[in-house]
């Protein structure tokens, strides 16, 4: 009997372990995106739902995932939001659209960005963003709108963003951004205010 009573612990033990397994290993996401809900001010409690105890983030409220709970798209535009971007955001590897125009956004853009192999639409438009364009950002093949005009970004155009054949990019209003090396090399739209 007592060796039962052992065995049955054991198995509640055993149970209770997996059940917060995914707590600890399966929500990297959750602990990306609440990195940045760390980083920025929000005063108008956009991000209030952004809790991180929850096993993955497809309910808080600007987060879409796809069938199997992976975060897709981040829809924080004009959301009057101010601080910084997170390099950590790289880790939301089924990432498509990341949307934090017309905020008050500053620091640099994560060169660990270039790590979102299924992004389509990096849209940091209107903000006070400064520093370099990553050049890692020439590894996102799926990439079609780098919209990163009206910051205060400097130095070179990367030329591997040359390499991005699909890529439409706006980079008006950084007066001090070099270039234009990729004149010829990518779809340049200045229609996004």
């Amino acid at each position: 009997m007592a060796a039962t009573a052992a065995s049955a612990l054991s198995l509640w033990s055993l149970f209770f372990a997996a059940l917060a397994l995914p707590a600890a290993f399966g929500n990297s996401e959750g602990d990306a995106l609440y990195t940045l809900r760390r980083s920025l001010s929000d005063p108008d409690n956009v991000l209030q739902s952004w809790d991180p105890t929850l096993v993955n983030p497809c309910t808080w409220f600007h987060i879409t995932c796809n069938q199997d709970n992976r975060v897709t798209r981040v829809d924080l535009g004009n959301s009057n939001l101010s601080g910084h971007l997170v390099p950590e955001l790289g880790k939301l590897e089924h990432l498509q659209y990341l949307e934090l125009y017309k905020n008050n956004l500053h620091g640099t853009i994560p060169a660990e960005l270039g790590n979102l192999k299924n992004l389509i639409s990096l849209d940091l438009y209107n903000n006070n963003i400064t520093g370099t364009i990553p050049s890692s950002l020439g590894k996102l093949k799926s990439l079609v709108f780098l919209r990163i005009n009206d910051n205060q970004l400097t130095g070179p155009i990367p030329r591997e963003l040359g390499g991005v054949s699909s890529l439409k990019v706006v980079f008006e209003h950084n007066p001090r951004l070099e270039g234009p090396e990729l004149l010829g090399l990518a779809s340049y739209d200045t229609n996004c205010s």
